[in-house]
């Protein structure tokens, strides 16, 4: 079993070092890098993290935002080399760790509350 581990270890991706720590409830931007023919490009999305699920290796996290009142989510696997950088905006203030409950809520009643540092 140790051995599975050490491989998982050796073909971690160092960018996810580099990444803060963040949990469900918290706002964070996400840079992803979109191939479109030859040319490749940044898009920053920017959202509430739903959940967060996996171990190891398939580590991954769902983002949740609104998109001209249409909510969109999106998974980022954690390990993924297309992710270029993650930006924490806000900590927030949740009880769960799986916030399915913000699907149904529209307005100011799915805002999170921010948590005081």
């Amino acid at each position: 079993m140790d051995l599975i581990k050490v491989a998982e270890q050796a073909f971690a991706n160092p960018n996810e070092a580099n990444f803060p720590k963040f949990k469900s409830g918290d706002t964070i931007t996400v840079a992803y890098r979109i191939k479109e023919g030859n040319k490749e490009r940044i898009q920053q999305y920017r959202g509430v993290v739903i959940k967060i699920a996996g171990h190891g290796d398939g580590k991954r996290f769902t983002v949740r935002k609104m998109s001209e009142n249409i909510g969109v989510e999106r998974i980022f696997p954690l390990n993924s080399p297309f992710i270029d950088s993650i930006v924490l905006n806000k900590v927030g203030k949740v009880r769960r760790a799986k916030l399915y409950y913000l699907r149904a809520l529209t307005g100011k009643k799915a805002r999170i509350k921010e948590k005081r540092v």
